[in-house]
């Protein structure tokens, strides 16, 4: 088994596991923790993607998607965390979103 057949595979399984608990999930909180592991697997799935060979370079497609990404992730991340904190100060339960 490859190193890029490895890594595809533990991405897979991280986001097959967030996508679970992102259905299952009641609290907002968590529901905003399993998208941020779900965006990880799938940025590990695309990084593995785009290993060549151990004699070629990476190919940089990817590498950049991943990259860009991440900057996405974070600031959908910090988006998200200021609605939850808006509905918990205005006495909603973040179970009822």
């Amino acid at each position: 088994m490859t190193a890029a057949l490895w890594h595809a595979l533990v991405g897979a399984g991280l986001f097959s596991l967030s996508l679970y608990h992102l259905i299952v999930a009641q609290d907002l909180l968590r529901r905003i923790i399993a998208v941020n592991l779900l965006g990880t697997g799938l940025f590990v799935i695309l990084v593995a993607l785009g290993y060549r060979g151990p004699d070629a370079p990476p190919d940089p497609v990817p590498h950049a998607l991943v990259l860009t990404g991440i900057v996405v992730a974070v600031s959908a991340t910090g988006l998200a965390l200021a609605l939850a904190r808006r509905v918990h100060a205005s006495g909603g339960r973040s179970e009822d979103v």
